[in-house]
């Protein structure tokens, strides 16, 4: 399976350690994480490390580059993703879509009869097979979900709208893969296709998922701006894409500040760079963004190709008019990390950080050795009381490094919450030292007001 992971919760502890292994599950233990870090693969170069991104996740052992533009995402990275995919199924199914999976490998003859198999260029992968057959990778499935749709023949005018997603691994042979996950040669998109009964209905539609694309994203927080967009090579009379406001974006946004019109440098002429809504006297403004999402409409460009119709309630044949629509999954992840971090620490969506607590006993040795006990009973009571966490919680037992470093660990990696069991976690009042890593805030808190905080996180 694609997306298939290795759950951590399952690792089983080192004989090595002290922290004792709870009798009905296994902790996830930081000492059992596989996160290769440091030094950069062989062929890469330190001077092709620009965005804060890239750096971040190389050094903290999030991905590993395979080969230019090409990586591997590590557990704690992955970890985040499966997350990120849940967020965009709960949108995507609260709009009416139904999830497939369609073949990386689409033949030649589909897209040649689209004419964009020599339209779209060089970044195109393609291949022959044994039978001297031609194939591309897909990086995107308009053509293969159109002859899919097609081939049950006239599709009832009931069964429309009919919207149709994946979230798959798609491929782009980039001439400068660069930035990390923001610009590779294989990555994950979701992308949907969708078809209507008559152009009205499909704007609807249209409108839709936009709306859903919004509130994806206003639910990790992250600030961003929908543009008016250029069709390129995808065709259609109308596209909208969504972007991250960042300085690595390689993207020209204009905008007006009176308005909030905004538009792909791309779609505008230059000499003409006034809102269309203010008049000539409102001039746009530009910075630049990271393409996150894009939304087009299709019209019959495709399905009339392939022949997409439905019998209407005279038993008239009628195209479908579509509309396709893709979040760049494995960007988002990387975007945010660029937006919201700073140069030295990483910062998640809250939402979708590999895990939302992690607990740091006292170092093997010291004074406070014992509360390595109590870190377990708060670790199993937080599972056992709020269920929804039970595999949200990390137990540092690397309990041959200080408090303070495995702290500054934490703090880099960005869980959201940090508990500390030190001294005061020995006394009698039993008082836990608690960073809001989001926030900077620092406080200390009893169990039960732990449990009360904890119990408010949102998980996916």
């Amino acid at each position: 399976m694609a997306f298939q992971s290795l759950r951590i919760s399952r690792f089983v502890i080192s004989v090595r350690s002290p922290i004792r292994q709870c009798h009905h599950r296994a902790r996830a233990l930081v000492s059992q994480m596989f996160q290769p870090t440091g030094a950069l693969p062989k062929g890469a170069k330190q001077s092709e490390i620009v965005c804060k991104s890239h750096k971040l996740m190389l050094e903290h052992g999030l991905i590993r580059q395979s080969s230019p533009g090409i990586y591997h995402l590590l557990p704690l990275a992955l970890r985040a993703l499966e997350k990120l995919i849940r967020v965009i199924d709960e949108e995507m199914q609260t709009i009416g879509g139904q999830k497939l999976n369609m073949p990386c490998l689409t033949t030649a003859e589909l897209w040649k009869e689209t004419d964009r198999w020599t339209t779209t260029g060089s970044e195109l992968f393609k291949l022959k097979d044994r039978h001297d057959v031609e194939y591309c990778l897909g990086p995107t499935h308009e053509e293969a979900v159109t002859h899919l749709v097609a081939s049950q023949g006239h599709i009832s005018q009931r069964q429309l709208p009919i919207k149709l997603y994946q979230i798959t691994r798609k491929f782009r042979d980039e001439i400068r893969p660069r930035f990390g996950l923001l610009r590779g040669r294989e990555f994950y998109m979701k992308d949907m296709y969708t078809f209507d009964i008559d152009e009205e209905r499909a704007m609807e539609t249209y409108h839709s998922v936009c709306e859903a694309y919004t509130r994806f994203l206003q639910r990790l927080g992250l600030n961003f701006v929908k543009v008016v967009a250029d069709t390129g090579v995808i065709g259609g009379s109308m596209s909208h894409e969504f972007h991250l406001p960042a300085d690595t974006g390689e993207d020209v946004l204009m905008f007006c500040l009176k308005c909030g019109h905004g538009a792909n440098k791309e779609t505008i002429d230059s000499e003409d760079a006034h809102c269309p809504n203010c008049g000539p006297s409102t001039k746009l403004e530009s910075r630049q963004g990271i393409e996150v999402g894009h939304a087009f409409y299709l019209g019959t460009k495709y399905s009339k190709v392939f022949n997409v119709d439905y019998l209407d309630k005279n038993n008239k044949s009628r195209l479908t008019q579509m509309g396709c629509y893709g979040l760049g999954v494995t960007r988002i992840l990387a975007a945010a990390i660029e937006v919201l971090s700073t140069d030295d620490e990483v910062r998640w969506p809250k939402l979708i950080a590999p895990y939302q607590i992690i607990i740091i006993p006292p170092k093997k040795g010291s004074k406070e050795e014992r509360g390595q006990q109590i870190a377990e009973e708060l670790y199993d009571s937080i599972v056992g009381k709020i269920p929804s966490l039970k595999n949200e919680i990390l137990l540092d037992d690397r309990d041959h490094m200080t408090i303070g470093r495995r702290m500054k660990d934490a703090k880099t990696l960005g869980y959201p919450f940090v508990v500390v069991v030190g001294k005061k976690a020995l006394q009698s009042d039993r008082l836990f030292e608690m960073c809001s890593v989001n926030t900077g805030v620092t406080s200390f808190e009893s169990q039960d007001a732990l449990l009360e905080i904890f119990s408010g996180i949102q998980t996916v």
